[in-house]
């Protein structure tokens, strides 16, 4: 009987502290001029660890940039970031990045993560949804060192590709969640 109070009082304070979280995170929405800085230098540090992100970023159509995901989680987690669309040296909005999860998880973390427009029905895409959701919609490559390894400009077939990086802190466990990513009006 012990053991489903505690699951339940540390589902109750996770559910709690998302929902705090997601009504907090907008008061505290950094300023364009911040975003702007912190998106320049998470390009700048994903093509140092990554140097095809480089080549891969002049054929991109665009480019959106999340410099600062914040993810926690007790059993239900979830993620908040806030980034900027880049068509070349153009900013073409702020979008932020919602993630939901449930399942066995426990922890804390931060990442940076980058995704690579690279066909027009893509950016379409984004432009037109009313938020959209990873998975649904263009296809979107996860690109870790194993695909990173097999890419070429010439074989570059997908309509987005994705690179996650930076991470800091302990996120442990199996869950399942969805990534929404939805314009910011400004």
């Amino acid at each position: 009987m012990m053991n489903i109070r505690s699951i339940f009082l540390a589902t109750a304070l996770a559910t709690a502290s998302m929902v705090s979280v997601g009504m907090i995170a907008p008061a505290y929405a950094a300023s364009e001029v911040d975003l702007n800085k912190d998106s320049d230098q998470a390009l700048q540090t994903l093509y140092k660890l990554h140097p095809f992100a480089e080549r891969l970023s002049h054929n991109a159509k665009a480019i959106l940039i999340f410099p600062n995901i914040v993810k926690a989680g007790l059993i239900f987690g979830g993620a908040y970031g806030e980034g900027e669309l880049k068509q070349g040296s153009k900013i073409d909005g702020y979008y932020n990045s919602v993630t939901a999860s449930w399942g066995f998880q426990a922890g804390a973390q931060s990442y940076s993560y980058v995704v690579f427009l690279m066909n027009n029905k893509a950016l379409r895409y984004v432009h037109k949804s009313h938020g959209w959701e990873i998975g649904v919609g263009p296809t979107v490559v996860i690109v870790d060192e194993g695909v990173a390894k097999n890419l070429s400009t010439s074989t570059l077939k997908d309509d987005a590709y994705a690179f996650i990086f930076s991470q800091q802190g302990l996120m442990g466990g199996v869950s399942l969640e969805g990534t929404k990513i939805s314009r910011i009006k400004r």
